[in-house]
């Protein structure tokens, strides 16, 4: 790790509040003031541009959270680390009588908010599209709510994501073991004000992007509920301790009780009572790589966006750095555009067993180790594969697949016993394709998203 060092003036402590603590002064905060302050355009400060509670920069107060498990009682619930989820399907949901209470009614998601962490890992930014709305974020997640009669509600999202945003956010952050963030410390953020005309491209830019994902994510959703009718009539478990009697002959495969889950046994039992196969014979290639040393460089030159897992999921998955180009050939971690892989590390009810699609701005990437890499017998056939391992027939089966105490994971040979649904052919080929659909969809709006922040950045540098 690259040791920062930099001479700080006293002149500067009142800018910032007399802090002697680092954060303020690094990660380009103070430059970023700087080329604001020569900046001819009109800045207003953020708090003047917003609305709503509070003034509309607010968390939340802390709280117990009881979750249920029915929609009918429940609302979807949004923390630091899954606002930037690319898929909100599997959210828990908060108890509606809390979440609808006095103390907690104001921690509804409206559209064009811009989301900030701002406890642990800060800074991690989202915009609130349409499918977010009648949601609710925890007390981790700082809400912008900008007043549309003064901003653009696209523009200050790309704005504050942008790297000028972005660093000034950071510089507001305390803590020396669990940093946070609180809103008087982004309050007088100063915002550039662009020609009426630029930051409604912008806005727009931005909001189509937000358009994108929702249509994406609600056509997704109707394509995974095709094979979720598979499951809905089936008795499911609701936590707590559940017993189910296993002939000892069964034993000789596994002995952990995960594993004989009565919920996974009766939607194999569903899809094999029909036509079917098996994974390990609807795909010519099912790999996980081993466990490699990491040769990270700092020439992107001689390596490839290294990612983790976690990422991955993410609207905007963002490298950890870069990876030895010979280390990820060799260790066979790349991955490549419209492949399909399935987290297969992690503990339960989180993202292990999940799927993940390689879209276009992931091509040529390099991941973990703890991704299975599955390639179907017919390429055609990757939208099919990845939808039904994305719904609650899919997902159940591999949910009942790690062992292993400190952190659950499964193998090839384990995901290879996994029963999939065969239907008519011209059918499964149309899904896919859909699939393949949605997903360009994705990649688009990643691109209009990257394509909002470059014109603010852009617009700033050339008015300096």
């Amino acid at each position: 790790m690259t040791a920062k060092i930099k001479t700080i003036r006293s002149s500067w402590w009142e800018g910032y509040g007399y802090r002697l603590d680092c954060q303020p002064y690094l990660g380009g905060a103070l430059e970023t003031k700087i080329i604001l302050e020569k900046l001819r355009h009109r800045k207003d400060q953020l708090c003047e541009l917003t609305t709503g509670h509070d003034g509309g920069i607010y968390n939340g107060p802390q709280f117990v959270r009881r979750y249920v498990e029915s929609p009918e009682y429940g609302v979807p619930f949004i923390t630091g680390s899954s606002m930037q989820l690319s898929d909100l399907y599997h959210l828990p949901l908060l108890s509606k009588k809390d979440a609808y209470s006095p103390k907690l009614r104001f921690l509804e998601l409206k559209k064009g908010m811009s989301l900030i962490s701002c406890s642990g890992t800060i800074g991690k930014m989202a915009y609130v599209r349409p499918e977010m709305e009648g949601m609710w974020s925890s007390q981790d997640v700082l809400k912008v709510v900008p007043d549309p009669n003064k901003i653009p509600p696209g523009y200050l999202y790309a704005f504050l994501s942008s790297k000028f945003g972005i660093s000034l956010i950071a510089s507001g952050t305390y803590g020396a073991i669990i940093q946070h963030l609180e809103p008087e410390h982004i309050a007088d953020i100063p915002v550039p004000r662009l020609d009426s005309k630029t930051e409604w491209v912008i806005h727009d830019l931005v909001e189509k992007a937000a358009e994108l994902r929702t249509h994406g994510n609600q056509e997704l959703a109707v394509i995974k509920r095709r094979f979720n009718l598979l499951v809905d009539g089936i008795e499911k478990r609701h936590g707590g301790f559940w017993a189910n009697r296993i002939p000892s002959v069964s034993l000789a495969r596994r002995m952990d009780a995960g594993f004989y889950d009565p919920e996974a046994a009766a939607v194999r039992r569903i899809i094999t009572e029909k036509r079917h196969t098996l994974i390990s014979e609807f795909c010519s290639e099912i790999f996980l790589p081993g466990i490699f040393k990491r040769v990270p460089t700092d020439d992107p030159a001689y390596g490839v966006p290294y990612y983790t897992g976690n990422s991955l999921f993410e609207i905007e998955p963002l490298p950890k750095g870069y990876l030895s180009r010979r280390t990820a050939i060799d260790e066979g971690v790349i991955i490549y555009h419209n492949k399909v892989l399935v987290q297969a590390f992690g503990s339960e009810g989180g993202l292990n067993g999940r799927p993940v699609w390689v879209g276009n701005h992931l091509d040529g990437a390099a991941t973990t180790h703890m991704l299975i890499r599955l390639k179907p017998k017919d390429p055609s056939m990757n939208g099919y594969l990845f939808a039904f391992l994305a719904s609650n027939a899919g997902y159940t089966q591999m949910a009942a697949l790690p062992y292993g105490g400190a952190i659950p994971h499964f193998d090839e040979r384990n995901i290879g016993s996994v029963v999939i649904p065969l239907i008519d052919e011209p059918e499964m080929r149309s899904l896919s394709k859909e699939v393949e659909r949605i997903q360009k969809g994705r990649d688009e709006a990643l691109s209009l998203e990257r394509n909002a922040r470059e014109v603010v950045e852009e617009s700033i540098e050339e008015a300096g």
